[in-house]
C-alpha cells in the first residue's frame, strides 16, 4: 500500500530544535504515513544518524520511512524505500539495486518525465508544484490539472506536491490523485502530529475509518 500522506523533510526542517519529537509525533500516525528524510545540503552521515534514529518509531506504527536520493543510505539500513527527483540516479537503476520487494519514487513536473518514470518501475509519483510554496518561491504552481494530465498518463499512484493544505486536498483528489505531498504545512505546524491528522483527516475522513 503507498500511503497517502507522505511527509518530506528538507535541510532547515531537519535543523529544528525538536525535529526527532515532531517527526516521531508524525509516525505515530501509523501506515497512512511516510516521512521521507530528504537533505540536499545536509552529509549522508546525518541523514543515516536521523533514519536510525526514526526506524524504530516508524517500525512501531507501520508508517514507511524512506530516505530521499540516497540508495546507499536506504540499502545499509533497510529502509522501506527511496524517492528520487533530478538529480538522483535514475529510477530503473534505484529499482535494480533495491530489487522489487522496496519502494522507489520520483519527482516528477509533466507527462513525458511521469511516463518514463512510470515504465523505468516507480512506485508512486510526487506531481508538482501544484500551488506555488516557500520550499519552491521562484516557481508559480502549474494548478491541479497537471495532476489530472499525468493521471490519465500513467498509472502509478500520484502524490500532489507544492503549497499543498489540508483545504486543497480534495482538488487533488478530484484530478486523479492518490494523496499529498506535505513540507511547510506540517513541519511549522504548531503542533506536526495534529497539522498530519489534519491532512490525513481531508484525505480518507476522520482517522478511526483510516482504521478500519
Amino acid at each position: 500500500m503507498i500511503p497517502r500522506l507522505h511527509v518530506v523533510t528538507d535541510d532547515r526542517v531537519i535543523g529544528l530544535e525538536d525535529f526527532l519529537v515532531r517527526a516521531q509525533e508524525v509516525l505515530e500516525l501509523g501506515a497512512h504515513v511516510a516521512l521521507h528524510v530528504r537533505g540536499p545540503g545536509t552529509t549522508g552521515r546525518s541523514l543515516s544518524d536521523l533514519a536510525v534514529a526514526l526506524r524504530g518509531p516508524a517500525a512501531a506504527s507501520g508508517a514507511k520511512l524512506l530516505v530521499n536520493d540516497r540508495a546507499d543510505i536506504a540499502l545499509t539500513l533497510r529502509l522501506d524505500g527511496v524517492h528520487v527527483g533530478r538529480r538522483s540516479l535514475p529510477v530503473a537503476d534505484v529499482r535494480a539495486l533495491l530489487g522489487p520487494d522496496r519502494l522507489v519514487g520520483a519527482s516528477v513536473h509533466g507527462v513525458d518525465e511521469a511516463r518514463d518514470a512510470d515504465r523505468a518501475g516507480a512506485d508512486f509519483l510526487f506531481v508538482g508544484s501544484v500551488w506555488a510554496s516557500p520550499s519552491h518561491a521562484d516557481r508559480g504552481g502549474a494548478g491541479p490539472g497537471l495532476i489530472r494530465e499525468v493521471a490519465d498518463a500513467v498509472a502509478a499512484p500520484l502524490l500532489g506536491i507544492g503549497g499543498v493544505t489540508p483545504e486543497r486536498v480534495d482538488e487533488i483528489l478530484r484530478a486523479g490523485g492518490h494523496g499529498a505531498a506535505v513540507i511547510s504545512g506540517i513541519w511549522y505546524a504548531p503542533s506536526s502530529g495534529d497539522a498530519a491528522r489534519a491532512y490525513l483527516q481531508a484525505l480518507s475522513g476522520p482517522l478511526r475509518s483510516l482504521s478500519e
